[in-house]
C-alpha cells in the first residue's frame, strides 16, 4: 500500500494504491489525522485501491465522523466495481448507517 496525499488550497485528496484490509487502517486513518487544520474538504480518490475489505468501511466511517467534527466535507470518488459492490452490500444489511452517501452519482444499492 502507499498513499499519497495532495493539497491544493483548502482541498485534500488522498489517494491509496493497492488493498484497503486491516494491515493499511492505520497508515490510512494517520494520513487523513495529519491534515493541516485549513483543510477543509477531503477528498478520498480510490481508483487505485481495487480491493476493500470491511476495514473500508471502518475507515469511511471514521472519516465521516472525523470530517463532521472538523467541519470538512469529505467526498469519495474512484470506486471501482468491488468497492461499489461492498458499499451496496452495507446499504443493504445496515441501511441506517447510510453508507449510500459514498456512492456516485446515480448509484444506488439496487444497482447490483
Amino acid at each position: 500500500m502507499s498513499i499519497s496525499t495532495t493539497i491544493d488550497g483548502t482541498t485534500a485528496v488522498i489517494r491509496p494504491r493497492g488493498e484497503i484490509d486491516f494491515d493499511t487502517l492505520p497508515a490510512l486513518l494517520a494520513t487523513a489525522q495529519k491534515l493541516p487544520q485549513p483543510v477543509t474538504e477531503v477528498v478520498w480518490d480510490l481508483r487505485e485501491a481495487q480491493f476493500m475489505d470491511v476495514s473500508a468501511l471502518h475507515l469511511l466511517v471514521h472519516q465521516r465522523l472525523a470530517c463532521q467534527e472538523a467541519n470538512r466535507t469529505l467526498t469519495v470518488t474512484g470506486l471501482s466495481q468491488q468497492p461499489q459492490r461492498l458499499l451496496q452490500l452495507a446499504q443493504e444489511l445496515f441501511p441506517a448507517d447510510q453508507w449510500s452517501d459514498f456512492f456516485p452519482s446515480g448509484l444506488s444499492a439496487a444497482v447490483a
